[in-house]
């Protein structure tokens, strides 16, 4: 996956954000207004081109949890389009670079255990599933289970 040079979000603030973080292996970028954060790199299911964003996440023993919330719309986020057409992804912790396998989690028990998991992260992921659910939208949990 790493041969092509990555394309960052189109959300400005979001691709400052990666660029920072990849310069800087994490470092001041790590952490984004207190919550921790990764760079997802995805392959674009349409373009074949490879794209990454920082996103908050948490761990569940060695496995990488992701939220597909866009903030509460009423779609799903493009990179998240992307792992349900490719699972194949890499992500960047700080400086260390994992390759896995990205699943959405279907097991309401599970589901729901990460998702309290990850609102124990990141609070605003609550009111951003009422919002989605409003538009008949139920936001995505995303385990990357790394390869190897």
């Amino acid at each position: 996956m790493e041969a092509d040079e990555p394309l960052d979000s189109a959300t400005d603030w979001v691709a400052e954000h990666t660029r920072q973080y990849v310069e800087n292996d994490g470092g001041d970028f790590y952490m984004w207004r207190g919550f921790p954060t990764i760079v997802l790199t995805t392959r674009g299911r349409k373009s074949g081109a490879l794209r990454r964003n920082a996103l908050i996440y948490g761990r569940d023993g060695d496995d990488f949890v992701l939220i597909a919330s866009y903030g509460g719309r009423p779609k799903h986020p493009l990179w998240y389009l992307n792992l349900v057409a490719d699972p194949h992804v890499s992500i960047q912790e700080k400086a260390t670079v994992t390759t896995g396998i990205a699943t959405t989690v279907e097991d309401d028990a599970e589901r729901s255990r990460l998702w309290d998991l990850m609102v124990a992260i990141y609070p605003p992921y609550a009111e951003y599933a009422v919002k989605a659910a409003e538009a008949s939208r139920k936001i995505p949990v995303v385990r990357v289970r790394p390869e190897g």
